[in-house]
């Protein structure tokens, strides 16, 4: 039933191939952007160099939250934490924030980034999006 494998044993070769140590970043980053998008279902984060270029994304139900966990703030904490230490292989040094959204993780993120990430913040910019009275709001409901 099929046919037998021989395994070789004392093999260094596939030994170091099977195990292979973390990638560092050989690019260096002194500023950069962190953009957060916070929702009442999700909260994500964007990690970029000034020039707009991603270095690093995560979101909360990247890390393996799911339903109403992800928009707490708890999971955008974490988010910021995962990014954080990610982000200290760039050798970032200070960061602009861009916040855009209503949920509940705008702030949470932000203070996990910098308490892994130990990086300076230059300025807080909020890009939540403002309707010019859109579309015209339903009706009150009756009970």
């Amino acid at each position: 039933m099929g046919k037998k494998r021989i395994v070789k044993t004392g093999d260094t070769k596939d030994a170091a191939k099977a195990a292979p140590e973390a990638k560092k970043s050989k690019r260096r980053v002194d500023s950069g952007i962190l953009y957060v998008q916070s929702t009442y279902n999700n909260t994500m984060v964007l990690l970029t160099d000034k020039k707009g270029n991603a270095l690093l994304a995560s979101s909360a139900g990247a890390l393996g939250f799911k339903g109403a966990k992800k928009g707490t703030p708890f999971a955008a904490a974490k988010v910021g934490e995962v990014l954080g230490e990610k982000a200290m292989d760039f050798g970032l040094k200070e960061i602009d924030v861009v916040v855009k959204g209503v949920g509940s993780g705008r702030e949470s993120a932000i203070r996990g980034f910098i308490s892994k990430g130990g990086v300076n913040i230059i300025n807080i910019k909020d890009e939540t999006p403002v309707p010019h009275n859109g579309p015209k709001p339903k009706k009150p409901r009756r009970v």
